[in-house]
């Protein structure tokens, strides 16, 4: 079967609730290649447009999943044959979704831009979503006690800030974020080494993850950034240190 084909198949089983159903289909669709539908321009022309529709207030580009599909579509315009993977990293950054087969009964379906961030950075790395995220409920105080500790000895660590994250898919899990003054490779080597001792004292069955605060594309981030409180702030407790530019996210879960 081609991956168009195994698109198209899951298309159809695609359902509210079908979490692993959905999933499925996010993983065809970054081993395949879609048909994305051309407003203006030539394929691989400098004016070429994609076409573009809104739904729920959001922005999304179409796309045909086959050749077959294309034909059924009735597009007279042109049209360019994308990889799933380098589509849904050409679309993300700038938050636009991907609609599939919206000439078909009942409209096709949509892949928000937060899916299409999980397709082109790894969907093995980025949690299933929706996520349902609030504030952490485990009782660890041991854990924090040692987490600030070591942040206290780590100068690059600015704020630590903390979330329970319930994927669509997978057990729930302890988010740490982490708002670093310097993003280069010996700061982040350096965290890395100061989460690793930290995790020691966590205990058996709760798994810890980090996500940057820095990362502007991360849903655990915005929520941080929108709903938490620092647990430790260096800056709170002494002059503000210069800053930096943003980094990237460090992705999860992740062991240390």
């Amino acid at each position: 079967m081609s991956a168009g084909g195994s698109v198209d198949q899951l298309l159809h089983q695609v359902a509210p609730g079908r979490y692993d159903t959905y999933e499925a289909l996010l993983h065809a669709l970054a081993e395949g290649r879609v048909w994305m539908l051309l407003w203006h321009g030539q394929a691989g022309s400098p004016d070429a447009q994609y076409g573009n529709m809104e739904v729920a207030g959001h922005g999304y580009a179409p796309c045909v999943t086959s050749a077959r599909e294309l034909a059924a579509s009735g597009w007279t315009r042109a049209h360019e044959v994308v990889g799933g993977r380098e589509i849904a990293a050409a679309l993300f950054p700038d938050r636009w979704g991907l609609w599939l087969n919206p000439h078909a009964p009942g409209g096709g379906v949509g892949i928000p831009w937060l899916d299409l961030r999980r397709i082109a950075g790894g969907l093995d790395r980025l949690p299933a979503g929706p996520l349902r995220i609030g504030e952490p409920t485990v009782d660890v105080p041991h854990f924090y006690a040692q987490l600030v500790q070591n942040a206290h000895h780590t100068p690059v660590v600015r704020t630590l800030r903390r979330a329970w994250v319930q994927p669509a898919l997978g057990a729930p899990y302890l988010v740490i974020g982490l708002d670093l003054y310097d993003h280069g490779p010996q700061a982040v080597e350096s965290v890395r080494a100061m989460m690793e001792r930290s995790v020691a004292s966590v205990p058996d069955g709760l798994a810890v993850s980090t996500v940057a605060m820095s990362d502007e594309y991360d849903p655990v981030a915005m929520w941080l950034r929108a709903n938490s409180r620092p647990f430790f702030d260096r800056d709170a407790h002494q002059g503000a240190a210069p800053t930096a530019a943003p980094g990237h996210g460090y992705g999860y879960p992740r062991p240390y």
